[in-house]
């Protein structure tokens, strides 16, 4: 099922949701010729040959390897929520966002599916966006304080944006086979990103699944592994050539626990100050 043709919010262009690739929407990394995964395996195999950090967001934003995460995030692009109605929405996986280069990764946990499973970017069109991007912008990362939707002139500037899992998950839930599964594009941007010189890692499960990409990658991980907490600090040493990559943990921007006090804007400067 595919919803009717609605205009972008900022170019007007008519869009069905969920937007096919190619298409014309603004920041889309695919064509119509980029190639799907529909398994596991075709995500080992599809990531493990991108030859750059464009072509992952490409291939990333048409895989098709977890049909729950398929149906979910389809059909969150069809019925929508009532504040958004009159809007596309991206409905696909949301590729990584920022500098081709960058020096700075922020890893979350999944897409939100009325945020970037709307907008098609990460952490865009969410409160908890609104808290990272004002944050980046505060340290010099973002140009805009604000990441409305796709098209609307942000930029990150030394910095990128990844994720353990590329689609909105039911309850914000991924299972650990879907897990698994978006795992290999993780591992190949890790691989590719050979600029990085810190993380900064949103939530527990970040800190898993990047402490996780690390050894599969061979990577040298402290031992016993630091524990995740918010200002958490550990070192990961990169084979062939001894690169050196800070890791600190940040209480994840959702607002469970911005709205509770557990995190705020002083303590995410904070910990944006160490990368």
């Amino acid at each position: 099922m595919t919803g009717l043709p609605l205009p972008h919010p900022l170019t007007g262009a008519p869009f069905p949701s969920p937007v096919p690739p190619g298409t014309g929407w603004p920041e889309d990394p695919a064509t119509s010729a980029t190639p799907a995964a529909a398994s596991a395996e075709d995500v080992r195999s599809l990531a493990g040959t991108a030859g750059s950090l464009a072509e992952v967001n490409a291939r990333v934003s048409v895989c098709r390897a977890c049909p729950r995460l398929v149906d979910w995030r389809e059909s969150v692009a069809v019925q929508k929520r009532r504040a958004w109605a009159d809007e596309p929405y991206w409905g696909r996986p949301v590729p990584s966002y920022g500098d081709p280069s960058p020096r700075v990764l922020v890893v979350g946990l999944a897409p939100a599916a009325h945020g970037g499973n709307r907008t098609g970017r990460m952490f865009t069109g969410d409160r908890s966006g609104d808290w990272l991007f004002a944050a980046l912008h505060r340290a010099g990362y973002a140009a805009r304080p604000t990441s409305t939707a796709a098209g609307d002139g942000q930029r990150l500037v030394g910095l990128r944006m990844v994720a353990p899992v590329h689609c909105a998950p039911p309850d914000n839930k991924p299972t650990p086979a879907e897990r698994a599964t978006c795992g290999h594009w993780l591992d190949r941007e890790l691989q590719l990103a050979t600029t990085v010189e810190s993380v900064l890692v949103l939530g527990s499960i970040g800190w898993q699944s990047l402490h996780a990409a690390a050894a599969r990658l061979g990577w040298s991980v402290p031992r016993p592994r630091v524990r995740f907490g918010h200002g958490a600090q550990t070192v990961f040493t990169v084979p062939d050539g001894g690169r050196r990559v800070r890791v600190v943990g940040c209480y994840h921007v959702s607002q469970q626990n911005t709205f509770t006090g557990r995190l705020t804007e002083a303590m995410l400067d904070e910990v944006i100050g160490l990368l």
